[in-house]
């Protein structure tokens, strides 16, 4: 059997009894980081004879045949990740759909995930949301992303490295407007746990004025499209951001309308009168 557990995000105090004792049981463990998983053990007071095997996401892939010949051998196995529920953002779905095509039965051990706790914690509509996991590193796959979820309703929410926090919340004031808004998550359930709520423009600004440490989780309001307005700023900004990322006028006048629902030939009259104006200015 195939068993997906969830471990604590950084409070041990939040682990089950059914995780310990199925990692007391467990004869086989795949584990993100195989120190963080001792260290956990160490803080839960429990002691494991299985055998450990690291399985991250530079080794998932070369992982998959010896961990599936763990279970078709009959045995079971306990992943893991360093964190919240593995196959989220984490190695995991991958074998676990490899087991299913195999026949191999699937154990799910539910518990601690950054998503759903980082969405209570923004104060922002729960009814509908959707998970994003990392948005691209580069500004210009960035920017693309994000114009894709520009008119998207439910509440969004993404996974960020504290050192690109303050690009990527630049640039989602640059798509979805400085006045949505949204919240940063920071170390969940730990130490120094904090919540940041506000505009996408003073969101930024904090992370300008403070230093971003630990692990940070980004919740975005969705598309309102009764209070939402795009102005001609807007739409200017956004049609030269993908132009100076190789797309010519005509594409990026394109995606800028579908990105904000605007007819192309609004958005097309816009930049004809930013080029007037720019030629008037010479």
């Amino acid at each position: 059997m195939l068993i997906l557990a969830a471990i604590p995000l950084g409070n041990p105090g939040d682990a089950s009894t059914r995780l310990k004792e199925a990692i007391i049981a467990a004869d086989f463990i795949a584990a993100e980081d195989s120190r963080r998983f001792g260290r956990l053990c160490a803080e839960l007071g429990i002691t494991y004879e299985a055998k450990i095997y690291s399985f991250f996401e530079g080794n998932e892939n070369e992982r998959l045949e010896p961990l599936l010949a763990i279970l078709k051998d009959g045995k079971d196995l306990l992943v893991v990740s360093d964190a919240g529920m593995p196959g989220i953002s984490d190695p995991g779905y991958r074998l676990t759909r490899e087991a299913i095509a195999a026949g191999i039965p699937v154990r799910v051990l539910p518990g601690p995930s950054a998503v759903t706790t980082a969405l209570l914690f923004s104060g922002l509509p729960t009814d509908r949301f959707c998970f994003e996991g990392f948005l691209p590193r580069t500004s210009g796959a960035r920017i693309t992303a994000l114009e894709k979820l520009a008119s998207e309703e439910r509440t969004m929410i993404f996974f960020e490295a504290p050192h690109r926090l303050l690009e990527s919340l630049q640039d989602c004031v640059t798509v979805l407007g400085g006045d949505r808004r949204g919240a940063i998550c920071r170390e969940m359930t730990k130490t120094y746990e904090e919540t940041i709520r506000g505009t996408l423009t003073e969101l930024a600004t904090w992370a300008l004025e403070h230093e971003v440490l630990g692990e940070i989780t980004l919740v975005i309001a969705g598309f309102d499209a009764s209070a939402r307005t795009f102005t001609p700023a807007d739409l200017i900004e956004m049609v030269l951001a993908r132009e100076s990322q190789g797309e010519s006028r005509k594409e990026a006048i394109a995606e800028v309308a579908k990105a904000t629902g605007l007819a192309k030939r609004e958005v097309f009259d816009v930049m004809v009168a930013h080029k007037s104006a720019g030629r008037m200015g010479q």
